[in-house]
């Protein structure tokens, strides 16, 4: 499913901080089924208000970090499950190590869909610091960037200092090595936008983390996504990335 030989050859840039663009990743017929079956099944509000990190958004898990598994596979396109699968495998780590020069092999790792509706933005922040490496990939059929939802890459704190956009389109990612300087934002979505922006974050962590998007014993309401429900976000969410 996924043209991991891409990933492994790729190169990373090092202004503002060390980060790549890789796109293309999925044959034209497989990037169109990801995008038309991207799932709606299983998500949950995540919400909170207050301080410099108020957010309000929809997310799904894909790969749990405690057990490796896929998550209500049931309810998986089987396009979404051979992904799924290549997100677990061997070869997929090895080959974002060989991009990053980072030995990720046994790094605890999970995979979280999210749905950003209108309104819905992430504010400049740098990943937390329990984690390693973040691959972020797109599922929009097509997009267009004045509708916001584009990741940017910042060479600081301020908002207007974007070094490079990312727009969300299937087959497009951005890998981001996390550091105290990685600076990072996702445009507001407009208020109008007829579409959700859609995305999975596939997250490596340093040994010993726990998920705090997913915490033992977490019973929050599960739902399908409605693309009438209006997210919104304010400041640092980071999951939102």
């Amino acid at each position: 499913m996924i043209n991991l030989e891409k990933i492994a050859r790729h190169h990373l840039h090092h202004q503002p901080f060390r980060w790549a663009q890789v796109d293309g990743l999925y044959s034209p017929q497989d990037a169109a089924a990801l995008a038309e079956t991207y799932p709606c099944d299983h998500f949950k509000v995540v919400k909170g208000y207050g301080g410099e990190k108020d957010y309000e958004y929809e997310a799904r898990q894909l790969i749990a970090m405690t057990t490796g598994q896929v998550v209500n596979p049931q309810a998986l396109s089987p396009h979404w499950m051979a992904l799924a699968q290549d997100l677990r495998s061997s070869a997929y780590r090895q080959a974002l190590s060989a991009l990053t020069g980072l030995d990720l092999s046994v790094a605890p790792m999970e995979v979280n869909l999210f749905h950003y509706g209108p309104g819905a933005n992430l504010g400049p922040h740098p990943d937390l610091a329990d984690k390693v490496v973040t691959h972020i990939l797109y599922f929009n059929d097509s997009w267009n960037p004045a509708r916001g939802g584009c990741l940017q890459i910042l060479g600081s704190r301020d908002p207007d200092s974007v070094f490079e956009q990312i727009p969300p389109v299937v087959g497009n990612s951005a890998v981001l090595v996390r550091s105290d300087t990685s600076w990072h934002a996702v445009s507001r979505v407009v208020d109008d936008s007829p579409v959700s922006r859609r995305s999975i974050t596939v997250t490596f962590y340093r040994p010993g983390s726990t998920s705090s998007m997913w915490p033992e014993g977490d019973d929050t309401p599960l739902h399908d996504y409605s693309p009438h429900r209006q997210g919104v976000t304010h400041g640092g969410a980071d999951w939102y990335a």
